[in-house]
């Protein structure tokens, strides 16, 4: 825990935006949580870790060159997408919500390799996608030969993430290949949807993708609830989407 403290101290930049996040709306902790570690006490380690690495890689990647994705709008759908996800743990009263968060998060990443790698065919594929109504990640496929769900598992692995992030990452499109954390993908999977269908930022795709059933089926959600889930979603997205603007601008 000191450890992680130390770190993040080292980085104002950093620490500021954690700090700002902790005491938002998005934990509506009584008291004003005044250092980084008093954070790692009230929030605990992984989680503070975790909305560390979150905030740290908007910064990043805040300057990946496109004229098909506009960046802001890219993170803002991130964001979107991991506080959905953190909603969802929430109900289903996992341990770590702030990973879910992340995994929500960080869903698209591999789009911002692909971007930066792979320019041209990417463009194409996106463009395709729009102007053909078809799934972005499947033509993907028939550009690239991958999608950025591969990229994302595949760049989450190098960075020595938990597998669980990985495969929800590699699979938020198909979750019914989730075979280790099908919840945690279908979390991400139902996550990418909400976002996209709330217009909470877009990740260059038009359309809202179809939701897999399987993928609702393992969230284990009572639709009864989703009124609640979706006043929380709007709650919490409110409180930290502004993280996006302090992000890119650092």
């Amino acid at each position: 825990a000191a450890d992680i403290a130390r770190v993040i101290r080292d980085d104002p930049g950093l620490a500021a935006r954690l700090l700002k996040i902790v005491n938002s709306a998005f934990f509506s902790f009584p008291r004003r949580v005044e250092t980084v570690s008093q954070a790692v006490t009230v929030v605990g380690t992984a989680q503070v870790r975790d909305l560390a690495l979150a905030t740290s890689v908007i910064t990043m990647f805040a300057d990946v060159p496109s004229e098909v994705v506009d960046m802001e709008s890219f993170w803002k759908h991130s964001v979107g997408a991991g506080v959905c996800a953190r909603v969802f743990a929430g109900h289903r009263r996992e341990g770590n919500v702030e990973r879910f968060f992340l995994m929500g998060l960080l869903h698209d990443i591999g789009r911002l390799i692909m971007l930066m790698q792979l320019a041209e065919e990417t463009g194409r594929a996106l463009v395709r996608a729009r102007d053909e109504g078809q799934p972005a990640h499947a033509v993907e496929r028939e550009e690239c030969g991958f999608d950025h769900g591969q990229v994302g598992g595949a760049l989450l692995e190098q960075w020595n993430l938990p597998a669980s992030l990985q495969e929800a990452v590699q699979y938020h499109h198909r979750p019914r290949l989730a075979s280790r954390f099908p919840v945690e993908t279908a979390a991400v999977h139902v996550a990418d949807i909400v976002a996209h269908a709330l217009e909470l930022g877009c990740s260059g795709e038009r359309r809202v993708p179809a939701l897999a059933p399987e993928a609702w089926e393992a969230l284990g959600i009572d639709v009864e609830t989703v009124p609640v889930i979706l006043d929380e979603i709007e709650a919490q997205y409110e409180a930290v989407s502004n993280l996006v603007d302090n992000a890119l601008a650092a």
